[in-house]
This record gives structure tokens, sequence and C-alpha cells, in this order.
């Protein structure tokens, strides 16, 4: 199985760039972690592609979408999007306001049904917690619930596995300390990226 991880920083972790290489340099995140997970099961049945790139949003993903996604025919399409088309507004005036980040989310998934029409596709739940990116304007960083009902609506429109995040975080910063998960309020620590990771193999084992 072909699996492709699609999405921001998150996703990205500092992730090389051979993207026609499976396997290789996938960064210090989740998508390692779950590529570990894995490949402890078995060496011969995944090869896994990490496409993310620091900075996204959903206006990205869709115009690299060919080159990044449908031109390695995934399997399995796993996307994280839109912590940055909040945090781009709030620092720059320059995110995707929800109605445009629907629109072009839904652009994405049809094109990409049309493009990869056996493709399975997973929509990741985008989260965030109260840290150092995020304190000073917590309450418009919060917008990212309605995004994440978004996620979700359009998860069930085209059939895509829902990954629900937001929770889990919650609770393990409530546990374990916020910055001890999300270094920032955004970014996965390395026990943040478990979370993440555990989250979603849950997820993948029902598709």
């Amino acid at each position: 199985m072909k699996i492709l991880f699609y999405g921001d920083s998150i996703t990205d972790a500092g992730r090389t760039r051979d993207l026609d290489i499976p396997n290789k340099g996938l960064g210090g995140g989740y998508v390692s972690y779950i590529a570990n997970q894995l490949f402890e099961k078995s060496l011969t049945d995944y090869d896994i592609y990490n496409t993310g790139i620091s900075g996204n949003r959903i206006v990205d993903l869709y115009a690299r979408i060919k080159i990044d996604c449908w031109n390695i025919k995934p399997d399995l399409l796993s996307i994280l999007i839109g912590i940055n088309d909040i945090w781009h507004e709030v620092k720059r005036h320059n995110g995707v306001e929800i109605d445009r980040f629907e629109k072009v989310y839904r652009m994405l998934l049809e094109d990409t049904k049309k493009a990869l029409p056996e493709t399975k596709i997973m929509l990741l739940e985008p989260f965030v917690l109260k840290g150092s990116a995020t304190e000073e304007e917590y309450e418009k960083f919060l917008a990212v619930k309605d995004y994440a009902k978004v996620v979700k609506k359009l998860a069930e429109e085209f059939g895509a596995v829902f990954v629900p995040l937001g929770e889990a975080f919650d609770k393990a910063g409530a546990e374990y300390g916020n910055e001890n998960i999300l270094a920032d309020g955004v970014h996965p620590t390395m026990k943040g990226a478990a979370v993440l990771g555990k989250e979603w193999l849950r997820a993948f084992e029902n598709t």
C-alpha cells in the first residue's frame, strides 16, 4: 500500500524533498511515528511518502496537488490542514476565511476523486492548544474548532475517514502540560506526534 501524507509544517516536520523515493527522510513528526509502527508489522506492505510543506494553507495544497499527490498515485491519501489558514490571518492578514477554506477544500477533494478514483482518503481534524505562538490571541485561534467542523462535514460528504484530534490533544495537554504536547501550541513535540499517530492508526485500522 502506498500512503501519502499531505499538509503543512505539522506533517513536514523537517522532511527531505526526495518525493520520488518512498520511506526516506519522512521528518521528525507523526509521519515517522506512523511509518515506524507500520514497518514493525511489515517491511514490504507499505511505502510511505511525506509531501507536507511548512506554512501551507488549503489554497497552497490545492495549487500543488498534481505534482505532490496525483503524480505519486497513492492508495491512501492523508490530509492535515487548517491551522495556518487561521494563523496567517492572525499574524499576517493572509489567512483563508472559513467559507473559502471549505470551497477550496471541496474543490481539492472533488478533483482528487476524479484524478484518483480508487484512492482512499483520510481527513485529519485541525487542532490547537494555548502556547507561546497562540496565547496572545488565543480566542482567534479557537476558530480552528469551526474549521474542524468543516473538515468533518467534508469527510462525510466525500466518504473519507475523519480522524478526530482536538479532544485527544486537549486531554493530553491537560494531563501532561500543553508545552509537552504541542511545543508552541501548534507544532507537536515527539510526545504530541505520538498522540496524533495513535489516533491516526486507530482510524487507519477501520479503513
